[in-house]
């Protein structure tokens, strides 16, 4: 029996629809990690942002255009800094659509001499979108933002 004898579709539809919270938390985290978590490879830091871009729209490509025009990739690498970012919560409204989500997340700058941590928060709005290899939660980051990026503390070596 599946679903109280309904029919197949109508169960995994009902599951699907379930998950989806989950999934959109997963999307925007996923999305964060890699375009925020970057080490001082210049292939890695453009495989990482190519992936993340693929999840978003081009309000996401205007801050990586930005960072590069201003040379942050080019002096992560040149000063063999590493960035890893962990996200703290994702907080999404499912009442309205596009769905609003705001995010929470902490990144660790990690430099020979130091470590500084950061407290970043961000903005969205998520679209759903076509499922991909690219793109397996289905769903568009649009008019992505960063509301606040500061150092909470910096840390001697």
């Amino acid at each position: 029996m599946l679903d109280g004898g309904k029919s197949l579709m109508l169960a995994i539809s009902q599951d699907l629809s379930q998950n989806r919270p989950v999934e959109a938390r997963e999307h925007v985290k996923r999305f964060h990690e890699l375009f925020f978590t970057l080490s001082p490879d210049k292939s890695a830091i453009e495989g990482n942002i190519k992936r993340a871009l693929q999840l978003a729209d081009r309000s996401a490509f205007n801050y990586y255009t930005d960072f590069a025009e201003k040379g942050y990739y080019n002096r992560i690498i040149s000063g063999n800094v590493n960035q890893v970012l962990q996200v703290d919560s994702v907080s999404c409204n499912f009442d309205t659509y596009p769905y609003k989500v705001s995010t929470y997340a902490r990144q660790m700058i990690i430099r020979e001499s130091n470590v500084t941590e950061r407290s970043l928060v961000t903005r969205c709005n998520l679209l759903n979108s076509v499922r991909s290899d690219n793109n397996p939660h289905g769903f568009t980051i649009e008019a992505f933002e960063i509301i606040e990026n500061k150092d909470i503390k910096v840390q001697k070596r």
